[in-house]
């Protein structure tokens, strides 16, 4: 009996989590195509050798703290996405931390990207504290 307790409430927290991710993925995209798509595309592909693609961004997947940062303060300085060189200014972009975790978990699972560890607000606070 406890061991079918233990499996109902694991399974539980996990749809629990599925369905969290994806309301926040849903208000993602919606911050998304109001705050990022005029330079990243609504498709996320960027413009080429101007602006970074999200779309399928090996970037995205290995650097997601500097991702947030990116967000949060801006990014200048030469980065590399899917082999490709960037050098141009990335305004910060003024959001709260929950919505700049929506609009990371939107791009971490959008257009071929694949994440499904949830960014949470407290995440993104941590980070915004450090800097």
């Amino acid at each position: 009996m406890k061991l079918l307790l233990v499996l109902l409430l694991f399974g539980c927290s996990h749809l629990y989590a599925q369905s969290s991710l994806k309301n926040s993925m849903v208000l993602g995209e919606k911050i998304y195509l109001r705050k990022c798509a005029a330079c990243h595309g609504k498709n996320g592909l960027g413009k080429e050798k101007r602006i970074p693609p999200l779309a399928n961004s090996d970037y995205l997947a290995n650097n997601q703290e500097s991702s947030i940062r990116g967000i949060l303060f801006g990014l200048k300085g030469e980065i590399t996405v899917n082999g490709v060189n960037y050098n141009r200014k990335m305004k910060a972009v003024k959001l709260s931390d929950l919505e700049v975790a929506n609009v990371m978990n939107f791009i971490q699972n959008s257009w071929g990207n694949k994440n499904k560890k949830s960014v949470t607000k407290e995440a993104v606070a941590k980070i915004r504290a450090k800097h």
